[in-house]
């Protein structure tokens, strides 16, 4: 089953992957937040609304940081090497650019189909 976390969904996952999370000294809250996506290099302008960063270090080896805070180089996506399953730390359905975050929701759909046709 694909899944796509968004904020609590990132830290959930992380959680559910045995990874763990800290507290940040002052959060991330704004319209702002440069967010990298390391695969592409594609910079996202993004929503953010949490206290909460993941951990790396304590990523297990099937999962990779997907996305990096500009400002302070803190987590902000996640990605299961071998499972449907990604999250981000930011609300993409906010839109804060034009449309930065589409692609996002166009993976998740995508992932969708391929499982709903494997199963058919």
């Amino acid at each position: 089953m694909p899944i796509f976390g968004i904020c609590l969904g990132h830290q959930l996952l992380t959680w559910a992957f045995g990874g763990r999370t800290y507290k940040l000294k002052f959060g991330h809250h704004a319209a702002n937040h440069p967010v990298k996506e390391l695969a592409t290099g594609k910079v996202e302008i993004t929503s953010q609304n949490h206290g909460f960063a993941t951990d790396p270090e304590s990523l297990p080896a099937d999962v990779e940081v997907s996305h990096i805070n500009q400002n302070d180089g803190t987590v902000s996506g996640i990605r299961h090497k071998s499972l449907p399953v990604f999250s981000v730390q930011y609300h993409p359905e906010a839109s804060p650019g034009p449309h930065d975050s589409l692609h996002l929701f166009r993976r998740f759909h995508a992932m969708a189909v391929e499982q709903a046709s494997a199963r058919a």
